[in-house]
């Protein structure tokens, strides 16, 4: 069993940034790909971006440029930075992990998800 908790999220104006942490108890995460979804109301949940256990990184079309992902292996973090943020990017923000290192956009790669930090863009 893997518990992942997020922390981060917080009201901030449009062209703002905030920087989203995620901590994993798991014993395999310096192996395990990492990713952030996130949930807008009344929405799915979407991907954002994922770190593969080398480091790789992608991201949707949709925060390029403006979100980064990283990870501390040695501290069993990753993180989510996010500038230029805009109205739409207000949502909860999930962090997932996959011990397989599928390198997925989708939900199903997934194993196990924190409980989300909610993220509020005014205006």
């Amino acid at each position: 069993q893997v518990q992942l908790v997020e922390s981060g999220g917080g009201l901030v104006q449009a062209g703002g940034s905030l920087r989203l942490s995620c901590a994993s108890s798991g014993r395999t995460f310096s192996t395990s790909g990492m990713a952030w979804f996130r949930q807008a109301p009344g929405k799915d949940r979407e991907f954002v971006a994922v770190i593969s256990r080398s480091g790789g990184t992608s991201y949707a079309d949709f925060v390029k440029g403006r979100f980064t992902i990283w990870r501390d292996n040695a501290k069993n973090m990753v993180y989510l930075r996010m500038n230029s943020l805009k109205l739409e990017d207000t949502a909860v923000y999930y962090c997932a992990t996959d011990m397989y290192d599928r390198f997925g956009h989708y939900i199903e790669s997934y194993d196990y998800w924190g409980q989300g930090t909610q993220v509020t863009v005014s205006s």
